[in-house]
């Protein structure tokens, strides 16, 4: 990414530094030496703690009353600035205007300077402003500090008008344009008008600029013009490669990210760093039609090359990749070899992300895991614990929901939305619809995903009449989810008249157009009650192709009512759209089981064999003590 506006203009404060350390050097006596020294440990790496002592020691006005020099003062509003400190910043200031007349014409400009970069990089802009217009003299800093501040807080007009004011007495340097740019996107025309004028003082050979181009080109947009500037750099550093794969990851281009990453690794010297790696593994998993094989096979390259520069000591790195192998179908083994490799380093980001990858293939294992994860004295936020409640829903008792629920009470979630809709989901899949219905009932803010989750509860388990009760009371507007989940209800309790009048009356009444999934529910519908005909009918009236759910569904109503003639018809079809599928086959050999057609149904057997399609095994959950 490039670089944030709250850098812009440290380099001009640093090289400045060094001219302070060498006036701080002339101090002898005691006291000084001890200032002094403390000042230079500040330039380094200022701390909170560290800049709060020098203050009491030093500037307490009932400790020491005693005048120190502009420089002094220029080095620790440098350091309020850095770490936000406002309210030291403005004491300082007032300790400052005792002996020092900051407006007065001997006054070096850098220590007023750094007092405006103070404010502005603390967020009083109204401050700044008023310091900036009473200045004597400014000079490219001074406007620079000012619209780095504004750019800082998003102040997109204020930056403009303060750089086309700026031409009139200077030239911009690659620190304005950067901080103009951040708050730019590619639709804005002051970013084009920005870009101009870039070219025309020939600052697009400047690579900290064209970094800027970069990241302005790829807010808002497919990344066509982010790419040309890339691609036109003379010099390019590791920024300006991250930024780029960054672009291809937000566009889920992750084919180019990838192919991208390969050109900065045989063609470039930087080197990569952690930023590049995330945003490569990120950009494998938001692609449109992933070829999942590719992906893995990425994955294990960036595995590979991540293990040779060590950066897989990297927890974040780690995160990511456990992340990558869940997502992209891998073994849920090899994630959980690399969260045991960073014993002793993990953060609660790496336990959730192990946590998802069990969650749905060993929901058992997650659970266990989840406890480990109390055991540590992280503090757990609302994301860990819907993804423990999403486990709990693949287990056959609610008794571990209730362990979860437990916690989530306990650390002050009960109104947390999201762990409100989790915990409907998870009691509802273990059988405990009257639980879940507490949960609803007990929320104080509901919103379309809480009723949502409360419908296919009840539908799940047949309860159509409370389904349909409980859409009388809905208070916000229903959404085609809402629909499937009352078509189910409808389904699942054989009521075909209630089904048919909620499909008409969801384009009629509330303008949402049927999709994919309500056709299904509505062919099941009508098909189970025996309409084979009407069911056939309304496949043959959709506005879009039947997909696999739709002609399983039909397929299931002929099987029930031996109606093998349109089986066929519909196991053909289902046969075109996944081959590999056993469904249609073993739908298909029952209909001729039912109808005494051995034969057939024996040759059907045989031609699966001879496709290599198995029929997965059906399981059933019990709980045992």
């Amino acid at each position: 990414m490039a670089p944030s506006t709250n850098s812009v203009c440290i380099t001009f404060f640093m090289m400045q530094s060094r001219v302070l350390s060498s006036s701080l050097r002339l101090f002898t006596t005691p006291a000084t030496c001890e200032l002094n020294s403390s000042l230079q440990r500040l330039q380094v790496q200022p701390t909170h703690h560290h800049l709060e002592q020098l203050i009491l020691s030093h500037f307490s006005t009932t400790t020491n009353n005693n005048p120190h020099s502009s420089q002094t003062y220029a080095t620790l509003f440098h350091a309020c600035a850095r770490l936000y400190r406002l309210d030291i910043g403005q004491k300082l200031h007032n300790h400052c205007m005792l002996y020092h007349d900051l407006f007065a014409p001997h006054q070096q400009l850098y220590t007023i300077n750094h007092l405006l970069n103070m404010y502005a990089k603390c967020g009083d802009l109204e401050y700044a402003h008023q310091l900036f217009d009473h200045m004597p003299h400014r000079n490219i800093v001074s406007w620079t500090c000012l619209i780095s501040g504004y750019a800082q807080y998003g102040n997109t007009d204020q930056c403009f008008r303060l750089l086309s004011n700026m031409l009139v007495h200077y030239r911009p340097n690659d620190f304005a344009y950067a901080s103009v740019l951040s708050v730019c996107d590619s639709g804005s025309l002051c970013g084009r008008k920005v870009h101009a004028l870039v070219i025309k003082t020939g600052f697009d050979s400047c690579v900290y600029v064209c970094n800027a181009l970069i990241a302005m080109y790829s807010r808002n947009s497919g990344g066509t013009e982010a790419w040309k500037v890339f691609n036109d750099m003379e010099f390019r550093n590791i920024v300006s490669w991250n930024t780029i794969i960054a672009l291809f990851q937000m566009c889920g281009q992750g084919d180019k990210a990838m192919r991208c990453f390969s050109l900065m690794h045989r063609d470039s010297c930087l080197g990569f760093d952690r930023a590049t790696l995330v945003s490569v593994l990120s950009s494998l998993l938001g692609m449109d039609g992933i070829d999942f094989s590719w992906g893995l096979r990425s994955c294990f390259q960036l595995h590979c090359v991540s293990v040779k520069t060590g950066l897989i000591l990297d927890v974040g790195i780690v995160t990511a990749m456990v992340k990558a192998y869940s997502i992209l179908r891998g073994e849920v083994g090899d994630c959980y070899k690399l969260f045991l490799e960073t014993n002793g380093c993990r953060d609660l980001m790496l336990w959730t992300e192990i946590i998802v990858a069990f969650s749905e293939r060993d929901p058992e294992k997650a659970i266990l895991l989840f406890g480990q994860l109390l055991r540590q004295g992280l503090s757990l936020d609302s994301y860990a614990f819907s993804i423990a409640l999403k486990a709990c829903a693949g287990l056959v008792t609610d008794r571990n929901a209730l362990m979860v629920h437990c916690k989530v009470i306990k650390s002050g979630f009960v109104d947390a939305l999201v762990l409100g809709n989790a915990l409907i989901h998870a009691y509802a899949r273990c059988g405990s619809v009257a639980q879940a219905n507490q949960v609803f009932e007990e929320m104080r803010y509901r919103d379309i995903v809480t009723w949502n989750s409360m419908l296919k509860a009840y539908a799940l388990h047949g309860k159509a009449n409370e389904a349909l009760e409980l859409f009388g009371k809905m208070d916000v507007k229903p959404d085609a989810a809402t629909f499937v989940a009352l078509l189910s209800a409808c389904s699942h309790a054989g009521m075909v008249q209630e089904g048919i009048q909620i499909f008409d009356a969801m384009f009629e009444k509330y303008g949402i157009v049927p999709q994919l999934e309500h056709y299904a529910c509505i062919v099941d519908i009508v098909g189970r009650a025996g309409h084979i005909f009407q069911a056939e009918k309304i496949i043959k009236e959709m506005p879009m192709q039947p997909d696999y759910v739709v002609w399983s569904a039909f397929l299931g109503a002929c099987r029930k009512h031996r109606e093998s003639g349109l089986a066929q018809i519909a196991a053909s079809r289902l046969k075109e759209l996944d081959p590999e599928n056993s469904l249609g086959y073993v739908l298909m050999s029952n209909v001729y089981c039912s109808a005494h057609s051995f034969n057939e149904a024996g040759h059907l057997r045989k031609q699966m064999r001879g496709l290599g399609v198995t029929k997965q095994p059906g399981l059933s959950w019990t709980d045992l003590g």
